[in-house]
């Protein structure tokens, strides 16, 4: 075999590259939104607001920010395997630790540092692909990625709530952490090693200059705030959703509204159905439509017939998961050089959205109403398909710019 050859379709190390790297997406996003579907639980445990409670999720978005911001600068001084595995097994630790916590503002806390902690994987996963992975399938693997962040956020999410009813949320952490600390264990040892990346000492001349063009660039520019846009209406929805179906009309319980999350599967046809649509048509043409369906969606999430809600939150899940797998592939694609600032970017604007826009909305609906709630929703993604509209083209200004 060519040593330098990139992975390709049907080779052990592209099956390898794909089970680790899905593993490492079912790791971060279930321990990421664990919280989620136990706020009303923490709320009452804690005697707080709707809103304090979502810090918990918060929390942890803000530090993968804050991290972000960081590995934008320093991902490329290590390997990228190593630090991928390090950030697995560290946030799980994390995690563990949080079960013992005994304050909200101490474990408010941790999720920061956690979210810092697992950024590293974010800040380097998308780059590893490029690099090491032929171009022919490249969409194959990062479908395979944000498919691994879907049922990780979905299968988290349904544990989580599933053992919280049942044994209280403390014990819904620990299992959370057992579970990632054992794929964070298996992604070390199965993991290939870069073959077409160095580690570097960073130069930060040469940083500063690729981000500056980066966040100058309107085509780039505008796809880091569609991110930030659809991913915090997306956290948004699924943070307060457990509000609204626990109370009239719906009166759902805590082991019904669970299942809710298996909407989290219409996710995984999301980042599925782009995956292979973008080999026949315009990668701007699939975000535009997939953002207008999550509008759709979104209205549909007015109504108080339980029937019309689920299949709402289905095609908005779904069209959500699209819209992002697009964007990411979109800005992945179009760095030719500079690919792990490109993308960390990316993701800093997308966990700045989901904290600001996650937490924000939930004062919004303790102050107003469901209704109110989704308007404003509704008008956050009008905004991201107006810029996906005015992208026309990815040759605006290609990054060979940067020297």
């Amino acid at each position: 075999m060519n040593l330098f050859e990139k992975a390709d379709q049907g080779s052990q190390r592209f099956r390898f590259i794909k089970l680790c790297i899905f593993f490492s997406g079912l790791s971060v996003f279930a321990q990421l939104y664990l919280f989620q579907p136990m706020l009303p639980m923490a709320a009452e445990h804690f005697n707080v607001s709707v809103g304090d409670t979502s810090l918990l999720v918060s929390s942890s978005t803000i530090g993968m920010a804050l991290g972000l911001l960081f590995f934008a600068f320093k991902a490329d001084s290590y390997s990228r395997k190593g630090l991928m595995a390090f950030s697995l097994i560290s946030s799980a630790l994390l995690t563990i630790i949080s079960t013992w916590v005994p304050s909200l503002s101490l474990l408010i806390a941790i999720g920061i540092f956690k979210g810092f902690v697992v950024s590293g994987v974010s800040a380097v996963a998308l780059a590893y692909l490029t690099e090491e992975v032929n171009a022919a399938v490249i969409g194959a693997a990062i479908s395979m990625y944000l498919s691994g962040n879907t049922i990780g956020g979905m299968s988290g999410r349904i544990l989580a709530t599933l053992i919280a009813g049942e044994f209280g949320w403390r014990n819904a952490v620990l299992v959370i952490g057992i579970e990632s600390l054992i794929l964070g264990i298996i992604f070390w040892k199965l993991f290939p090693e870069s073959k077409f990346f160095n580690p570097k000492k960073t130069d930060y001349h040469l940083k500063m200059k690729q981000m500056k063009f980066f966040l100058t660039n309107p085509y780039m520019l505008r796809l880091y705030f569609i991110a930030a846009l659809v991913m915090g209406v997306f956290v948004s929805v699924y943070n307060y959703l457990t509000f609204r179906l626990e109370a009239a009309p719906f009166s759902l319980s805590h082991f019904i509204i669970a299942f809710i999350f298996l909407m989290y599967v219409f996710g995984v046809f999301g980042t599925m159905i782009v995956g292979r649509l973008s080999k026949k048509f315009p990668a701007n043409n699939i975000l535009k439509i997939a953002i207008l369906f999550m509008i759709v969606g979104a209205l549909l999430l007015l109504s108080e017939n339980i029937y019309i809600l689920i299949f709402g939150l289905a095609l908005f899940t779904l069209s959500f998961f699209a819209s992002h797998t697009m964007a990411s592939q979109m800005t992945a694609l179009y760095a030719k050089r500079g690919k792990s600032s490109a993308t960390s970017i990316y993701w800093l604007f997308y966990y700045f959205g989901s904290s600001i826009l996650g937490s924000g909305t939930g004062y919004l609906l303790h102050s107003y109403s469901w209704n109110v709630f989704i308007a404003f929703l509704i008008f956050s993604i009008v905004i991201a398909l107006l810029l996906a509209t005015a992208n026309k083209s990815s040759k605006e200004k290609k990054n060979s710019l940067i020297s």
